[in-house]
């Protein structure tokens, strides 16, 4: 699915509760309260995009979506992707047009998830399209190539401090990258550093800044 035709079926039902268009056992799911990625699967399914694991959730761009109040605000960070299996482009400062990073933020579409009241409630606000090629997201482009190398710079920092040092919270102005795990935790090794460098998995996040900037770019 091209993600301009996604865009077209989230809009339809922007702003209607869940309630209207799922079934009962879709919003009585449990699963849509503990699992914070439930929501952002469900809408997949509702516009009839299949669950992969491939590296973009659309042929030409990749979905987020995010937990906001009913007027947009941002109310959490937001997942972009994992980091094992790319630390060591990282921690070798890659260039940031070839990594899987710029891959996953050159296209993309923002969905504000409403979760205010109980889960019938809650609805889907306006989608937002950013393409990092066009103008208008020119500054945008610009910051996150800026923070992807700061941040580089500040892992090599951490693990240069001692032989046993791991990594901690890296931020940049609009991402950052910290832990993202649960039990049994999934260490990280590099092989630039020949060791274990994280005892948990870690990722990158969109901080709220971003969500904030790209939500006033439409006002």
């Amino acid at each position: 699915m091209k993600l301009i035709e996604a865009q077209t079926r989230i809009e339809k039902l922007a702003h209607i509760p869940f309630k209207e268009y799922l079934s009962p056992a879709q919003v009585q799911d449990a699963m849509m309260i503990i699992n914070k990625g439930r929501t952002g699967q469900l809408l997949e399914l509702t516009i009839g995009l299949n669950l992969s694991n491939t590296t973009l959730d659309f042929e030409d761009g990749e979905l987020k979506t995010n937990k906001c109040d009913r007027t947009g605000k941002p109310l959490e960070t937001m997942f972009i992707t994992q980091t094992a299996s790319i630390i060591d482009e990282l921690l070798s400062k890659r260039r940031f047009q070839e990594t899987k990073l710029y891959e996953k933020l050159q296209r993309l579409l923002y969905v504000p998830i409403s979760k205010e009241g109980i889960p019938a409630e809650w609805m889907y606000l306006s989608p937002i399209q950013v393409d990092l090629s066009l103008p208008k997201y020119a500054s945008l482009a610009a910051q996150l190539e800026t923070d992807y190398y700061n941040i580089c710079k500040q892992l090599n920092e951490q693990l240069s401090a001692s032989n046993k040092a791991t990594l901690h919270t890296a931020n940049g102005e609009f991402i950052q990258i910290r832990t993202k795990d649960s039990k049994p935790y999934h260490p990280i090794y590099s092989n630039i550093y020949n060791r274990e460098i994280s005892d948990k998995n870690r990722a990158f996040y969109f901080r709220k800044k971003f969500m904030k900037y790209i939500t006033s770019l439409e006002n």
